[in-house]
């Protein structure tokens, strides 16, 4: 059974690695020429789709790969994980996207930009003003977010790191937001120059959205799914099969 320390490295590492793609996915197809709005926004999301899933199946079994402040407090109200180590995941995301933010500024430092005239900077104030109605999209994208987790996790999917990182993908090109869904992706953008940056009066009202996304869908996906599989084993440690039906004659193990 992994560790304390080893869940808080992997929410680390993993919501670093998330931000890195998260940005510079947006930030190389900008130093192509002939690269539109439109393009940045596809490479972005099956970008952030590939490497999402690889990121799930790589900290899963140590940590539940979290990465995402709004879902680990959804799996707080839902039950599934006590408040101390919830804050201690949520301190760990944050900061691990913030080190994403300046890994990923750091690879395009003396590059050109079609965007920007200068990538030489590590930190910045985003001045990317999101209009209300984002607002929305954000509570609809993080709500479906935690409710496929919960689905999956719940229902015993073995597909749940690729069914969450499809729909990420798939939702960065359907909601007007182009889907942040996570409050650590959302502070690391405020401090970044490029094109899915955001500004911080903007991320106020989008982090809240997503934590109320987030919330609303522990409350219906937890209706729908209230059993849990962790009633028989931890759902990221299951070693064997849960056999349903009653327990062997012989007093024996499932």
């Amino acid at each position: 059974m992994p560790t304390l320390k080893q869940n808080m490295l992997a929410e680390f590492l993993g919501t670093l690695f998330l931000v890195v793609v998260a940005i510079a996915s947006t930030i190389l197809p900008s130093n192509l020429d002939g690269s539109t709005v439109v393009l940045v926004v596809f490479i972005n999301a099956v970008a952030v789709a590939f490497v999402l899933f690889a990121l799930i199946e790589t900290f899963g079994s140590i940590s539940g790969a979290h990465f995402n402040p709004a879902v680990t407090l959804a799996l707080l109200a839902a039950g599934d994980i006590d408040r101390r180590k919830a804050a201690m995941y949520i301190s760990v995301q944050i900061a691990g996207g913030l080190v994403g933010l300046l890994v990923a500024h750091l690879m395009f430092i003396g590059t050109t930009s079609t965007f920007y005239a200068d990538t030489n900077m590590l930190f910045t104030i985003s001045d990317s003003v999101k209009e209300p109605a984002l607002y929305f999209a954000e509570f609809i994208g993080t709500f479906i977010l935690v409710g496929v987790i919960l689905g999956c996790v719940r229902g015993g999917s073995k597909h749940t790191g690729l069914s969450v990182a499809m729909l990420v993908g798939g939702m960065l090109v359907t909601t007007s937001s182009t889907m942040f869904a996570n409050p650590a992706v959302t502070i690391a953008r405020m401090f970044t120059y490029a094109i899915c940056g955001i500004a911080p009066e903007s991320a106020v009202f989008f982090i809240i959205a997503e934590v109320l996304g987030g919330i609303s869908a522990a409350v219906v996906f937890g209706y729908l799914y209230p059993s849990k599989l962790k009633d028989k084993c931890d759902p990221f440690d299951c070693k064997k099969p849960i056999t349903v039906g009653n327990p062997p004659s012989n007093g024996g193990a499932l």
